[in-house]
């Protein structure tokens, strides 16, 4: 779980400069012959965009309601809603985010040969929608498709 309280307070202690990225990544797996889904949620510091970093994250394990490993739109679209609903309990918790640059880094590419690139569109929308802010996308969303790949 996530402490924002932790979250906040370091972020105080941080210069003007610097920059937070939100992304989300998860995998599919078998439990107890469900299919499940390991979502991780990565909140990154960026402390002046270039001193190094903190990172905070969690894992929720749920059902995984895509038809199949070829079809992940449902994991992927629950990966869109986790890092939007992150994004504004960071803004709703955190007053000390308030007054620095935070992105939203999606986990979906949008090069055809990819299974993700089916729902670019919708993801884009929904997070422009909810958060009203453009998120990033591969090759630029690390924080989705690097740092929270390796929690999960």
């Amino acid at each position: 779980m996530i402490d924002y309280k932790e979250l906040n307070e370091f972020i105080g202690k941080c210069g003007p400069k610097t920059r937070i990225y939100v992304g989300c990544d998860s995998g599919a797996i078998s439990k107890s012959g469900k299919r499940m889904a390991v979502y991780t949620v990565a909140i990154v510091v960026h402390i002046d965009s270039c001193h190094g970093g903190k990172l905070f994250f969690e894992n929720v394990v749920e059902p995984d309601y895509s038809v199949s490993r070829n079809k992940p739109s449902p994991r992927l679209m629950t990966e869109v809603m986790k890092v939007a609903e992150t994004y504004l309990k960071l803004l709703e918790e955190c007053e000390n985010c308030l007054d620095r640059e935070i992105e939203i880094h999606l986990d979906i590419n949008p090069e055809k040969e990819h299974k993700s690139s089916a729902i670019v569109k919708e993801a884009i929308g929904y997070v422009q929608g909810v958060c009203q802010v453009t998120p990033k996308i591969k090759p630029e969303a690390f924080a989705a498709s690097t740092i929270a790949d390796r929690f999960h």
